[in-house]
């Protein structure tokens, strides 16, 4: 009588050491897992609620109509001649994706600890698929943009060609800044508390109630340090056509959204082996 051996995998799965970056590898295989955390996020957030998705069209919209009130109406803010109400929706939009994306993953390793400490796979899908899950919104969003502008007879330029990789540089910005608050997060808990403070400092120090072209060089193309700066304008000047194209600001957003995410990811990575511990 033969003898059947069956021979085991044992997967030994070690914590990271030292400063690591991300493993796309790694990441790739579990792509599946992402989808089904993104979808996951999206169900959740719109389950029991009496308008749905509506809610990604009513916040930048009502946000757009209070600031065409108070700054372009009373502070008689200028918009590099283009209609108050749809220079500053324009900006909203990706505002919009970015603060919720930036939110929502800031607290995904805390919100999903049960599902850390039960099971490995790479965590860096958890902030992730919370700033992605967040894509329905912006496209919503993006569509009434799009009516407005018909409404208001503006037509893209050419350079709307730069469009994918400006939302691109919104998904590196929320994610680095989301990584490195997410991994602080984990560790200190009242980091939630100061981040909606964070966020709302952030929006006013980013020119969507009023154009960046209110500073003069040098100090409009520093201001780009600041990467929703590069994000904002490069919307206004792709869909809108404005009169002052940003420039080197993109280039500058671009440099300090790299910088970000990199420092954000080796931070993450370097913490990553005591998520399940401290959670």
């Amino acid at each position: 009588m033969a003898e059947t051996t069956t021979d085991t995998l044992h997967i030994h799965i070690k914590p990271t050491g030292g400063w690591r970056g991300i493993d796309f590898v790694e990441v790739w295989k579990y792509r599946e897992l992402l989808y089904f955390l993104s979808w996951r996020d999206i169900k959740v957030r719109y389950k029991q609620t009496v308008i749905g998705v509506a809610w990604a069209i009513i916040q930048p919209l009502f946000t757009m109509v209070v600031f065409t009130l108070f700054f372009g109406k009373l502070a008689k803010m200028p918009s590099d001649g283009i209609p108050y109400p749809i220079f500053s929706y324009a900006a909203l939009v990706p505002w919009s994706f970015f603060a919720s994306g930036l939110s929502d993953a800031s607290s995904s390793l805390v919100s999903n600890a049960n599902l850390i400490k039960k099971i490995y796979f790479p965590r860096i899908l958890i902030p992730l698929s919370a700033i992605l899950s967040k894509g329905i919104d912006f496209m919503l969003a993006f569509l009434v943009l799009l009516v407005m502008m018909f409404c208001y007879g503006i037509v893209p330029t050419a350079a709307v060609i730069w469009l994918p990789l400006l939302c691109l540089l919104v998904v590196i910005t929320s994610l680095g800044v989301g990584l490195w608050f997410t991994a602080m997060n984990a560790q200190f808990r009242d980091v939630q508390y100061a981040i909606p403070f964070f966020i709302q400092v952030w929006m006013f120090a980013t020119p969507i109630a009023y154009p960046s072209s209110l500073l003069k060089e040098p100090w409009r193309t520093l201001y780009g340090i600041n990467p929703m700066v590069g994000v904002v304008e490069g919307f206004r000047w792709a869909l809108l056509g404005i009169n002052t194209p940003p420039g080197p600001i993109i280039f500058i957003s671009a440099l300090a959204a790299f910088i970000i995410l990199i420092s954000g990811a080796l931070y993450f990575r370097r913490m990553e082996k005591t998520f399940a511990d401290v959670i």
